[in-house]
């Protein structure tokens, strides 16, 4: 079963649609038409399974040395499910990611911000 084409991925309050660019084995890759944003959702099978969902984004920007210039710069967030190939329901996992999920988006993302910044 795969995701439909195409994604949409909001952005601070911009949506960016990303059609399908490539399917494989296991994986599909969704990107918007100046590449600058990317989602790539894949599977991985073996003694565990591996669910990853994983957003890059491009930028162009001043450099820190060189203001004057402006320089690419880019990023990813990516989410991972490793589970064993028994023992949990697809329910409990995602009893378990959205506990996960809750605890960094509570208080307007106030986890997210420490981890983004660097809390332990």
């Amino acid at each position: 079963m795969a995701y439909s084409d195409p994604q949409t991925v909001t952005i601070n309050a911009i949506a960016n649609t990303l059609p399908r660019i490539s399917t494989r084995d296991n994986a599909g890759i969704f990107q918007k038409d100046d590449g600058n944003v990317k989602l790539t959702v894949s599977n991985l099978y073996g003694k565990r399974y591996r669910r990853t969902a994983r957003l890059d984004h491009k930028k162009m920007a001043a450099d820190p040395l060189f203001p004057a210039q402006n320089s690419p710069f880019s990023m990813s967030f990516y989410v991972v499910a490793d589970v064993p190939q028994f023992g949990y329901s697809i329910a409990e996992q995602k009893q378990i990611a959205d506990g996960l999920t809750t605890w960094l988006t509570a208080t307007s993302g106030a986890n997210l911000l420490k981890l983004l910044g660097g809390e332990n």
